[in-house]
C-alpha cells in the first residue's frame, strides 16, 4: 500500500468519534507534525528568508492561504482527488528547492514574487487539509466549530513544527560549513518533490 502523507488512521478516526471539539485540535496538531510534504515546502520558505520580521510575514501569508481554503473549501464540501492535490503541493516542494538554488537565475529569468507564492501555496496546502478532514467520519452537529478546531490544531502543529526548524537554520547560518548544509537541504527538496509527485501520480492512476 502506498503511504500518503496526512493519512486517514483508524486511531485519529476513533479520537474524532470519541472526543468532542479538543479532538479535533489533537488531530488537527497531528496531521501538521506529520505532513511532511507541507514542512519540506516550510523548510525551504524559511532557508530563503534572513531576518524574524520576513519569517513572520512569509509564514502568515502561508498560514492566511491555507486557513481559507481549509475551512472554506471544507464548510462548502469541496473536494479534490487526494492524489492530484498532493502532487501538486510535492511541486510546491520541488519549487522552493529549485528557486533557493538559484534556478530562476540559471534560466536566465527572475523568480515570481515570493511572497504571493507563499499564499498561493498556502491556499493549495489548504485544499490538502481539507481533503484529509473530509475523508474522515465526522458526527452531525458543530460543523463549523468542528472545522476551526481542525484548523487551530493545525496552527498549533505548525507553530510547534516551525520552532527546531527556524532554531536549527538560524544557528547553523553563523557556521562555515551552512552553505554545504543549505546545498545538501535544498536539493533534497528537489529530489524529494519530484520523488512524492511521481508517487502521488503512480496513485492517481492506480486509483482510477
Amino acid at each position: 500500500m502506498i503511504a500518503y502523507a496526512h493519512d486517514v488512521s483508524q486511531s485519529d478516526q476513533e479520537i474524532l468519534m470519541r472526543g468532542g471539539l479538543w479532538a479535533y485540535i489533537l488531530v488537527g496538531a497531528r496531521h501538521m507534525l506529520t505532513g511532511y510534504d507541507h514542512l519540506l515546502f516550510l523548510v525551504g520558505v524559511i532557508f530563503y528568508l534572513d531576518s524574524w520580521k520576513d519569517i513572520v510575514r512569509f509564514i502568515t501569508a502561508f498560514t492566511i492561504g491555507h486557513c481559507i481554503t481549509l475551512i472554506g473549501a471544507t464548510y462548502a464540501g469541496i473536494k479534490v482527488d487526494e492524489h492530484l492535490i498532493d502532487a501538486v503541493i510535492a511541486l510546491s516542494v520541488l519549487y522552493k528547492g529549485f528557486e533557493n538554488l538559484g534556478g530562476f537565475k540559471k534560466l536566465g529569468t527572475s523568480s515570481p514574487n515570493l511572497l504571493w507564492m507563499v499564499f498561493l501555496f498556502g491556499l493549495i496546502h489548504g485544499l490538502g487539509l481539507s481533503t484529509r478532514l473530509q475523508s474522515f467520519e465526522m458526527l452531525p452537529g458543530q460543523f463549523l466549530a468542528k472545522i476551526l478546531c481542525f484548523n487551530i490544531g493545525v496552527e498549533v502543529g505548525q507553530i510547534a513544527a516551525l520552532i527546531p526548524i527556524v532554531f536549527i537554520i538560524t544557528k547553523w547560518k553563523k557556521y562555515s560549513s551552512y552553505k554545504y548544509f543549505y546545498s545538501i537541504v535544498n536539493w533534497f527538496l528537489v529530489a524529494a518533490g519530484i520523488g512524492l509527485f511521481i508517487l502521488q501520480m503512480y496513485g492517481y492512476f492506480h486509483s482510477h
